[in-house]
């Protein structure tokens, strides 16, 4: 069985070595807006209904600079529903279900190329 169907792609998150100038060119450049600051090393941004997220690095690896993608979720009990069915089909999780200091749940897993996926729950883009 099946868990309820997501919502589509949430976000994408970069890999950068200078957050600093990568918010200038999203925020000041492109007209992107900050969603949330949780610290200095971590920026999430929306635009329209797109959403990035910048994580600063000391390097980028030969994996490049695509940190994850985010798959959004209607509900947060969605997220343990696709995390047990992805158990099933015996996709490799990275790191298991858990609640997010704004609220958020999420779980991350890999795709068999192993580009890791966010499947979050994200209260603030569902409950508009």
């Amino acid at each position: 069985m099946r868990p309820p169907a997501s919502a589509g792609l949430f976000h994408v998150a970069l890999k950068v070595l200078d957050l600093k100038a990568c918010e200038h060119f999203y925020v000041d450049v492109l007209g992107y807006t900050v969603e949330w600051r949780p610290d200095s090393e971590n920026l999430y941004l929306s635009c329209g209904p797109d959403n990035l997220a910048l994580h600063q690095v000391d390097s980028i690896d030969g994996s490049g600079a695509l940190d994850h993608m985010g798959i959004l979720l209607k509900r947060a009990e969605d997220v343990d529903l696709w995390h047990q069915f992805l158990l099933q089909k015996d996709v490799k999780i990275d790191k298991p279900p858990r609640t997010h200091r704004d609220g958020a749940r999420s779980f991350y897993c890999l795709d068999p190329e192993g580009n890791c996926i966010q499947m979050i729950y994200h209260p603030p883009v569902v409950e508009k």
